[in-house]
């Protein structure tokens, strides 16, 4: 064959292998640890956050970015109470090569490290360390740049069971809470560490509040056992990230002699029993070798009617960009990774909302990514709202009474926009 003829047929071989390598996922993980040095008081709400002692375990970010063709999406999980998109925005604007809207921010809701809310005292003084939550923000960045550094051909196994075992419970109501657990592993499609998981993101609504705030440590509570659990399992990263968990589904640590378990051990136990049944749901999952991705966004809008709402965005040296006492806005996010549809919420979403939407996505991998892009405290239905005397601190935690209404009308909208 002459030469003339070879150049040609490379060219075209070369074009068809980009052309292959563009419509192929890959995806990458990075971590950074966000642990204060030296340690911070820790924040468990509303309210002066408390000293610490010492530390049990260590915060992280973890940041998973899947791309296909022109899409990039980045899942970050930061441990803490809650993750603000005034926070989340500053990392938006270091993240390099991801649409600001295509990038998650979620928080674990550990109930043990400093407060990044900037929650104001009676007199309206704040005392989160702002210096601090301008490092993490850059740390959240630095993981997000690396993960997509880091990308690489994958393949996914999604899947949605029950976790089994003594994990959560509904604090109010034992029972009423949503035992399903929501896992997407990506796994190496080629390489060194072929058929390998990149990453295991685990999807349970749960309270992180093992330890809680009073206890004088620092902690990524039950989530630092869960991510050691799943990576000596598997190698690749662990990421969580909360659910429908509020009003209020917390971690079981009851005991038979009616206390409760509030040591690391505990988190220990059921971090890793949490750990291992994801692990258990997704083993039989189904290959999807060539998976999709999109992420479609929408700005709403929450009024802000609880006096002590209002005082905290009145107060808080975290300026809300274009927001007033009166009203706020947040983002929503409708994402497509292969067969898992994802809902996000920004706030603790009581469960019966995180039924109603799961239903609504009518798929059998439905996933609600809750304290994700905002944290705005709980998110009730109107006719929960103020109605049960055990509801009354959440009903004083909420925006208001129209907050879940106005966000399941703009989620069903989402919905039904995409005609999934």
């Amino acid at each position: 064959m002459n030469n003339y003829k070879i150049i040609p047929i490379l060219a075209i071989l070369l074009l068809l292998t980009d052309c292959i390598q563009a419509q192929t996922l890959r995806a990458g993980t990075a971590v950074r640890k966000i642990t204060p040095d030296p340690l911070l008081p820790v924040s468990g709400g509303i309210g002066i956050p408390d000293p610490v002692t010492g530390k049990k375990g260590d915060l992280f970010a973890h940041a998973l970015v899947f791309e296909k063709g022109d899409s990039r999406i980045a899942i970050i999980s930061v441990d803490n109470i809650g993750w603000t998109s005034v926070l989340g925005d500053r990392s938006r604007a270091l993240i390099k090569g991801i649409q600001p809207q295509n990038i998650l921010i979620s928080a674990t809701h550990t109930h043990s490290a400093p407060d990044a809310y900037g929650f104001p005292d009676e007199q309206g003084k704040s005392y989160a360390d702002l210096n601090y939550l301008d490092w993490c923000t850059k740390q959240i960045a630095d993981a997000a740049n690396e993960a997509v550094k880091n990308l690489q051909p994958a393949v996914l196994k999604i899947s949605v069971g029950e976790a089994r075992g003594k994990i959560a419970y509904n604090y109010y109501a034992p029972d009423l809470y949503d035992p399903r657990c929501g896992v997407i592993q990506a796994i190496a499609a080629d390489g060194t560490k072929k058929w390998k998981p990149i990453a295991t993101l685990v999807n349970y609504a749960i309270h992180t509040e093992v330890i809680g705030p009073d206890r004088g440590i620092l902690s990524p509570d039950l989530c630092g056992p869960l991510y050691e659990r799943i990576e000596m399992k598997t190698g690749g990263m662990a990421i969580f990230i909360n659910s429908a968990q509020g009003g209020m589904v917390t971690a079981d640590n009851r005991m038979e002699n009616g206390q409760e378990a509030n040591d690391w051990e505990e988190c220990i136990r059921i971090g890793e029993l949490l750990a291992d049944e994801a692990l258990r749901i997704i083993a039989d999952g189904e290959l999807e070798t060539d998976p999709d991705i999109s992420c479609i966004s929408r700005k709403i809008s929450f009024p802000i009617e609880a006096p002590v709402m209002k005082y905290i965005f009145h107060n808080t040296p975290l300026k809300f960009p274009g927001n007033s006492s009166d009203s706020v806005s947040t983002t929503i996010c409708l994402l497509d990774v292969g067969s898992a549809r994802i809902l996000t919420i920004p706030g603790e979403a009581l469960p019966n909302i995180g039924y109603y939407l799961k239903r609504k996505m009518k798929t059998e991998h439905s996933f609600i990514f809750g304290l994700t892009n905002d944290a705005f405290g709980y998110i009730l239905t109107r006719v929960d709202f103020n109605s049960f005397k055990r509801y009354e601190y959440i009903t004083r935690t909420s925006l208001g009474e129209m907050t879940g209404e106005i966000l399941i009308k703009e989620a069903l909208n989402l919905l039904n926009d995409t005609h999934h």
